[in-house]
């Protein structure tokens, strides 16, 4: 008799991954869209420090996510999946798309919801990007694990960092991103 496999739910099932991962994607985008960040002028407003719409919009997320991800981890309802720290690859990383963001006035999330809302402009930045991603792909795995190794720290989060509770660093993250919406509200240019 041969043993029936198991069965995966949808969710869990590569199909059901591809889809959440289009409707998680469709909704951050309209959001983004709808919360003013795929103006390119906005963008841009941004890093010459004349409009902070970006900095309260992704500091909002960032509280809202985390206070989510952390009750639902207590309820145990998810379970962190935490990726290597390597200093190396992303610095590196950081530099390649902070390049990328000044000269295009676009990252990627709102580079595809400006083009979800006909800026044209976009197009082409969507064509670097698939251009750079293929770059990426191109350079030899050897390479690639050289810089990873650089400055790799393992699994290193912030509470172990500090030598904290991980409720305790979510509590101060969670003041130090209000008081940072508040000062953002009181420096924006009326």
């Amino acid at each position: 008799m041969s043993a029936k496999p198991e069965s995966t739910s949808f969710p869990e099932s590569n199909s059901g991954q591809l889809f959440l991962g289009l409707v998680f994607g469709v909704a951050f985008g309209f959001l983004l869209q709808k919360g003013g960040v795929a103006k390119y002028h906005v963008l841009i407003g941004v890093l010459l420090l004349e409009d902070f719409t970006v900095i309260k919009v992704m500091a909002s997320a960032i509280l809202v996510g985390m206070i989510g991800i952390y009750v639902m981890h207590r309820m145990g309802m998810v379970q962190y999946q935490l990726p290597s720290t390597r200093y190396a690859a992303n610095i590196i990383g950081g530099l390649i798309f902070g390049a990328g963001f000044g000269l295009s006035g676009y990252c990627p999330g709102t580079n595809a919801a400006a083009i979800g809302q006909g800026n044209f402009d976009a197009l082409a930045v969507a064509a670097g990007l698939i251009a750079g991603s293929w770059l990426f792909a191109e350079v030899p795995e050897k390479i690639k694990k050289k810089v990873q190794e650089w400055g790799d720290y393992g699994k290193l989060t912030l509470h172990e960092l500090l030598d904290l509770q991980r409720g305790t660093v979510a509590v101060l993250t969670a003041i130090a991103l209000i008081i940072l919406l508040i000062v953002v509200e009181w420096l924006a240019p009326r």
